[in-house]
């Protein structure tokens, strides 16, 4: 039955089912669970099946991490639209935490790049432009000083994404006594582009 099924899909339905189901499984789950073995039992495939459309796991993972980033893309690309390049950064970091809150596996097999091919499947070709963004408003955002904006904003992803884990974990709220995140979106910015000007 399983065969008859993977035959009459087709290829290009067949890879979307698997990466779909990796999808579902990581967002479920974990990235623990991102098994081949269980994601063709959760798509109904033989076990067989990813090895035709995904060479290696990695290259099964990098398609699912895929989807991860073009979705936290079209978040930020959303939450970032208007207003000056500070107030973009504002909202650009609270999807980026929201997301991070809302999808913990995802979020977790996006940044694993020692589970992932980053030049696979044009994961690299989602994730730069990501970080370009950044770039683009930290440049507007401060005064042309001190280190560049790339490095700036390497910074204040780092910074983003340890408010992520750490917030998730319970420690950042321990520590700070902070109700939520905002207190520290407003630090972290400050910390990386100076005092907002009044």
């Amino acid at each position: 039955m399983k065969e008859h099924d993977e035959r009459h899909e087709g290829d290009a339905g067949l890879r979307a089912r698997l990466v779909r189901t990796g999808v579902e499984l990581v967002e479920a789950e974990g990235v623990q669970a991102l098994t081949l073995r269980e994601i063709a039992r959760r798509a109904g495939v033989s076990h067989g099946a990813p090895r035709r459309y995904f060479p290696t796991h990695v290259a099964l993972l990098s398609a699912i991490a895929r989807r991860g980033f073009a979705e936290l893309a079209a978040e930020v690309e959303r939450a970032a639209v208007q207003g000056g390049a500070r107030t973009r950064l504002k909202a650009l970091s609270r999807a980026y935490l929201g997301y991070a809150a809302a999808h913990r596996g995802m979020f977790e097999l996006m940044f694993r790049h020692d589970l992932l091919e980053s030049g696979a499947l044009g994961l690299r070709e989602t994730t730069l432009p990501l970080f370009d963004t950044l770039v683009g408003l930290v440049a507007d955002a401060r005064p042309a000083s001190g280190a560049g904006a790339r490095v700036v904003a390497g910074a204040l992803w780092a910074n983003l994404h340890g408010i992520a884990q750490l917030w998730e974990w319970g420690s950042l709220g321990l520590a700070t006594g902070a109700a939520d995140v905002e207190p520290l979106i407003e630090a972290a910015l400050e910390a990386h582009l100076g005092p907002e000007a009044s």
